[in-house]
């Protein structure tokens, strides 16, 4: 089972380290990762295995979008199946 990760907002030092942290402390494994700033707009999408996650998705969802709260940062988390549907044509 995967997850996609966003993160957006200003940018800032550490954010690619809180966040993959966050995810280590609950056995999440980040596959892939892009991320860029547009002048000071910082905006990344992670693709990250949670088959092997210790706590529920919900619980996920809910640290990770209060690990980026404490930075100013929105951080949105979605099931892959629920990212496929909303994005077929």
């Amino acid at each position: 089972m995967r997850a996609v990760i966003t993160v957006t907002g200003r940018d800032t030092v550490g954010i690619l380290a809180k966040i993959t942290a966050a995810c280590a402390s609950a056995n999440v494994n980040v596959m892939d990762m892009s991320q860029t700033v547009m002048q000071d707009l910082f905006v990344m999408t992670m693709l990250a295995d949670v088959s092997k996650c210790n706590i529920e998705f919900t619980a996920l969802s809910d640290k990770l979008k209060e690990c980026g709260k404490e930075m100013s940062m929105e951080v949105h988390v979605m099931h892959e199946d629920i990212f496929n549907s909303m994005h077929r044509i």
